[in-house]
């Protein structure tokens, strides 16, 4: 017997219904970007690993899904480099490309590739699939999409402030109640700088991005592993645990940064985009997190995380200002700041409150009953005016029993199905019965679509 064919962990198919409620998702937000000026591309799934390697830490580096070169990947490793099995080394060798890890990266080197075709600030969304080489879990996967706007050319923070009116307007529209966490980079760095670590801000940031998973305990043991001493640890606690309102937050920490001119910038730049965004009015709470790190590297201003309120799952969205990202590649001084909406873990939480709109998921709206040859005849000039009207249409292809085309109807959740006998075409009209209530009518062409539409 043939074994069972199967997908790797952390990658799933989707069914009609569920590319239907997916679709809903990428509309949603495509629509929303498109309303504040933002325009559409692509990039590769693979990447030269140049690109990617260095840019998301030691551990975004080791999640990388590296792709083996075509023909012998084995030419250019000796039998001794075989003999050690040193993975890291041999992929080194084995590998040139890698499929990318997010889309901020890949975006980073499209602009430095096409710089002078572009038009600054240059204001770019991009939905595609990415790929991580983690564990499997609930709400992690190794492939998903992730739904990404960005603005590079621009310093301003009227960005920041954009960009959250976008997250704001996105989950508005989903019925999703969320909270929107800020923070930034350079709070970060002055925190690591006020007690002493300044050269440790890396991983501070990595251990503190970990708070909510393994908790303050885990936390200090890492730094403790990361050289970190009791006393600068102790020192770290206060800020870790500060609570109050984001202005009373705010105005603590700039007392704890007096010393610090980068900590008082970026206390500046927070206080800035919270009072800009007061004034223009949120259906979301936005709340100063001083835990909130973000845990790749490239992050130098602004940072965004946003947790869903009703639903217990990771972060659904995230991001950032990243001033140096460009320059990697060869183009200093450009700086940027982007969003990314994780479209799976919408898709969960979506799916655990049943917010999706009826109509978003029912794909046919109206299937007509075949009868036979002369029916069909009959109908077919319907279907296609159906059609040019907007309605979603199908006629069943064969003239199998009425149970047959009813269970059709019914496992598809077409809420109209037409039936045209003999008595229908003799009166030059149409039996159309509602699905969903059981009522018949015989109705003309023309009073089909009006009920159909409406």
């Amino acid at each position: 017997m043939a074994q069972k064919p199967n997908i790797p962990k952390g990658t799933r198919d989707f069914s009609p219904i569920e590319m239907a409620k997916r679709n809903y998702i990428f509309n949603t937000i495509r629509e929303v970007y498109a309303l504040y000026g933002f325009q559409q591309i692509e990039t590769p799934a693979m990447e030269t690993l140049q690109t990617l390697m260095g840019k998301y830490g030691e551990e975004g580096d080791k999640l990388l899904f590296k792709v083996l070169n075509s023909g012998d990947c084995l030419s250019k490793v000796s039998d001794e480099e075989l003999a050690e099995r040193n993975a890291l080394h041999l992929a080194s060798k084995m590998c040139e490309k890698g499929l990318r890890y997010d889309l901020t990266v890949p975006f980073a080197r499209y602009v430095v590739m096409h710089r002078d075709e572009l038009q600054l600030p240059f204001k770019r969304y991009q939905i595609q699939p990415v790929w991580r080489a983690d564990r499997p879990q609930k709400g992690r996967y190794r492939e998903f999409y992730q739904c990404d706007a960005d603005v590079v050319g621009s310093d301003s923070l009227l960005n920041e402030v954009e960009l959250m009116q976008i997250v704001d307007t996105v989950f508005s529209r989903f019925g999703i109640r969320v909270q929107i966490k800020i923070n930034n980079r350079k709070i970060l760095t002055g925190i690591a700088e006020v007690i002493g670590a300044a050269d440790k801000i890396v991983d501070i940031t990595v251990a503190i991005d970990k708070l909510d998973k393994i908790g303050i305990d885990n936390v200090n043991e890492e730094l403790r592993q990361d050289g970190l001493s009791d006393a600068q640890i102790e020192k770290l606690q206060p800020i870790i645990s500060l609570t109050g309102s984001n202005d009373e937050k705010l105005n603590t920490i700039a007392g704890v940064l007096a010393e610090s001119e980068t900590g008082l910038k970026g206390v500046e730049e927070t206080r800035y985009i919270l009072e800009t965004l007061k004034t223009i009015g949120l259906n979301n709470e936005i709340q100063l997190d001083l835990t909130l790190a973000r845990g790749l590297n490239y992050y130098t201003g602004a940072i965004f995380e946003v947790k869903a309120l009703d639903v217990q799952i990771g972060s659904i969205t995230g991001g950032g200002r990243y001033d140096n990202l460009t320059g990697i590649f060869g183009m200093p001084g450009l700086s940027g700041v982007g969003i990314s909406f994780g479209a799976d873990r919408i898709y969960d939480v979506l799916n655990t409150l049943d917010l999706y709109p009826k109509d978003s998921i029912n794909a046919t709206q109206l299937l007509f009953i075949n009868f036979g040859e002369k029916e069909t005849a009959y109908c077919l000039p319907l279907v296609t005016k159906a059609r040019q009207a907007g309605i979603r249409t199908e006629m069943f292809p064969d003239a199998a029993k009425m149970k047959k085309q009813m269970n059709y109807a019914n496992a598809k959740q077409i809420p109209f199905v037409v039936l045209a006998g003999e008595n229908e075409m003799n009166e030059g009209k149409v039996t159309l019965k509602n699905m969903i209530t059981g009522e018949q009518q015989m109705v003309s062409g023309d009073e089909l679509m009006t009920i159909v539409k409406a």
